[in-house]
């Protein structure tokens, strides 16, 4: 792999205005391709084969306005007064007309229909129905139903809209994101020194991230994509993909310190870093992909979007990369006596170099601090990681639904007003199909009272509302109002009392019922992702095992490697839930609402995590093994390999941290914790795990730490992730002596 690499970067940075222009175009194309067949997002969340979608897609076909999007305008009389008054009820009939008018509104019910008057008869609730589901309804069709309600208001009442037609919004670009881009910027001029360098690092990465963007959106009108996963796409192009052209370009720089012709140079580092890149960038394609086999649509367009954006991030830094540093030529190299150039020096000079100056980087101090007394190092991070970890033994997942808005919102104020004056479950009630062989009405209609009564004997259930009858006479739909909000356990309870009754309710009246509604299909795609957890960390896990040793020749660095990610998964999902679930500093963060996690957070999580986690083991723990491979000295390997990649490393965990900081403070109920999650859970691995955990556990295995059983060793394939096997193609006259490892150190073919 690295020959080939060297070969692609000495082919990018000849032909580099070809290089630059066919991505030039292809974004351009793309782009086109968004604004004249761009289709609509698709934020509906299903798991097909599940009780409730099935039950969910039957209705859609029998009775619409059940399966589809819904509104609601609550109204509150002013103190002292009574909604029922008639100058209200007027009122409220007038903005019932008004939004019976509304584009796409298939039904609009009254209160005094429904009797959804609150028991002090100070609020009513106006339901609105709609035939298209939530990702179809127009934003003018809402627009017309708020200005009605605002005209309401004119006459004194107080009044909110809420309802699944309030979604999350996904992508939006705003200031905090532009902050995080900025920061990122600043971090990248500290690390180079060179404002250029900055620039031209940034560059590549965000046509990546334009063009892995645009094609993503151009599948809109073919494939069902939703606005999470565009966001999730945005988040993780941007983070991994300043981070792929830094690691190559710091050792492009590194090496035009040095004396390297540059077309040499840049080969070199595309073939080094580079083979590094491609490696971290594959493990987060496969462990993006492998959210598919969960089996549930909305996760696995999320998983395939964000891998699609990472492939193009890994792309743009091997072939962006050298072509737009053949453009700067020797103009990216470290001034003389520049800190870059030093830093350069100090990198070729080694510890001799050192031991003569007296000074020693960073990264070598953190790395001899941490491993003077390595196995209380280990003990102290594992004990505080642990102690991070224990609140997810509490995680509780779900779907967020409008009381996750922000507090302002009217989508928030509407459901807030709703718990209050009619109890929480009024907000997500359940829809129980019946089903006979019976094609009569009358049957359907005797059916779904029996079922009815039936119901109304349960725990947690606050109401139960006359059967419906659908356009199939052989149906009917009972709607149940628990006594417990949505995102409760004692909802989910109830769904499953509910479905153990079906075999008494079919005993005594011939009847089948499906538990169905927004509420129940949310209960199923939630239990699904929790079941599928544990296989996917097994998954995940294996998976680190087997590449990293191929990649590292070891038995010990795979553990370790295995152990430290599940700490960092822990600790990450141990701070959600203390966050948002249990609302710990909530107010202090912004966060609007305390209640379980988003369902799909922790395998998004579990998956970014892991092709993050490879990425940082990969670049730190490759110098180590050539200097172990070059002096046997275990112990100081661990010390010379650290000096050369903490820096970088640190940089490029910075770079994340802040690009997915910055989506934190988006006002949305389902990227919020997963921004929050992958910007803490990037700095834990980092820091806590990989820059300390990882060189003491290293310097108390001492020369185990790279042994490998013979038999195992001849097995398992070398994907050469260091370049040892440049030096059979470096040209002799090279100013490079011996070939780099993807780390940014010096080796040798590993004998």
């Amino acid at each position: 792999m690295a020959v080939l690499l060297h070969r692609l970067g000495h082919s990018a940075y000849r032909h580099r205005k070809l290089v630059l222009g066919i991505w030039l175009f292809v974004l351009a194309a793309l782009i086109t391709c968004v604004g004249v067949f761009g289709g609509k997002l698709d934020d509906r969340f299903s798991v097909p084969g599940t009780e409730s979608q099935r039950a969910l897609d039957s209705l859609s076909e029998t009775l619409p306005e059940a399966a589809g999007a819904s509104a609601q305008i609550v109204f509150t009389a002013p103190e002292g007064h009574r909604i029922t008054e008639s100058p209200y009820t007027a009122v409220i009939a007038r903005t019932v007309a008004e939004t019976e008018r509304a584009p796409q509104v298939s039904a609009v019910v009254d209160p005094s229909a429904s009797g959804a008057v609150s028991a002090d008869r100070t609020t009513a609730i106006v339901q609105v129905q709609y035939r298209v589901q939530t990702a179809e309804v127009t934003t003018s069709s809402v627009d017309a139903i708020k200005s009605a309600a605002h005209a309401a208001e004119r006459d004194g009442l107080r009044t909110s809209v809420g309802g699944s037609v309030f979604n999350s919004k996904g992508v939006h670009i705003g200031p905090s994101e532009i902050i995080g881009v900025a920061v990122a910027l600043l971090v990248l001029v500290v690390t180079f020194g060179s404002l250029l360098a900055a620039g031209m690092a940034l560059l590549p990465a965000l046509i990546g991230v334009a063009a892995g963007l645009s094609g993503l959106l151009a599948l809109a009108p073919a494939v069902s994509i939703s606005s999470t996963a565009v966001t999730l796409a945005l988040m993780l192009g941007l983070a991994v993909g300043i981070d792929y052209v830094l690691f190559i370009l710091s050792r492009h720089r590194q090496q035009l310190a040095r004396g390297t012709d540059p077309k040499e140079s840049v080969a070199l580092a595309v073939g080094t870093a580079g083979s590094a890149v491609v490696f971290a960038g594959a493990t987060v394609i496969i462990a993006l992909a492998a959210l598919s086999v969960i089996g549930i649509p909305f996760l696995t367009t999320m998983g395939l979007g964000a891998a699609g954006a990472v492939l193009v991030a890994v792309l743009a830094a091997i072939t962006l990369v050298p072509a737009v540093a053949g453009f700067a030529g020797t103009r990216l190299a470290p001034k003389p006596g520049s800190r870059a150039a030093r830093r350069a020096a100090e990198a070729e000079g080694a510890a001799d170099a050192e031991e003569t100056t007296g000074r020693a980087t960073l990264g070598t101090r953190w790395t001899k601090w941490v491993i003077a007394k390595p196995l209380l190092t280990v003990l102290a991070v594992t004990g505080i990681l642990v102690t991070l970890m224990l609140p997810a033994a509490d995680l509780r997942l779900a779907l967020p639904d409008n009381g996750s808005a922000p507090h302002a919102s009217t989508q928030r104020t509407a459901y807030d007003t709703i718990s209050a004056k009619f109890g929480p479950g009024f907000n997500g009630p359940l829809l129980v199909l019946a089903e006979t062989n019976d094609r009569t009405t009358a049957t359907s209609s005797q059916v779904g009272a029996q079922v009815a009564a039936k119901l109304r004997t349960l725990k947690n259930v606050k109401a139960v509302l006359p059967p419906e009858v659908t356009s199939d006479p052989a149906q009917s739909v009972v709607t149940v109002l628990p006594d417990s909000g949505p995102d409760s356990v004692r909802t989910d309870r109830l769904v499953r009392d509910i479905r153990s009754a079906a075999s008494d309710l079919r005993a005594t009246s011939g009847a089948s019922i499906a538990v169905t509604g927004t509420t129940a299909v949310n209960i199923d795609v939630s239990n699904r992702l929790s079941d599928s957890l544990l296989p996917f960390v097994a998954i995940v896990v294996g998976l680190s095992l087997l590449l990293l040793m191929m990649v590292f020749r070891s038995l010990v660095i795979p553990v370790k490697a295995a152990v430290g990610f599940l700490l960092s998964v822990g600790a990450s999902l141990g701070l959600v839930v203390a966050v948002f679930q249990w609302g710990w500093l909530a107010d202090v963060l912004g966060v609007p609402h305390s209640g379980p996690v988003v369902s799909f957070l922790p395998i998004i999580l579990i998956g970014v995590l892991f092709g993050l986690a490879m990425d940082y083991e990969v670049f730190l723990v490759s110098g180590m093994r050539e200097e172990w491979a070059h002096t046997g000295r275990a112990r100081q390997s661990v010390v010379d390999g650290a000096r050369h990649s903490v820096r970088v490393v640190t940089a490029a965990a910075l770079i994340m941290f802040t690009v997915f900081a910055g989506f934190f403070p988006l006002d949305d109920s389902l990227i919020k914790p997963i921004a929050f999650a992958l910007a803490v859970g990037v700095a834990i691995d980092a820091f806590a795990v990989r820059m300390t955990l990882v060189p003491a556990v290293l310097a108390l295995a001492g020369r185990g730490a790279w042994w490998l059983p013979a038999w195992l060793d001849r097995l398992l394939p070398d994907l050469d992730v260091e370049g040892s096997s440049l030096q059979k193609v470096v040209p002799a006259d090279s100013a490079e002596p011996e070939p780099v490892g993807a780390g940014g150190v010096r080796g040798n073919s590993g004998e």
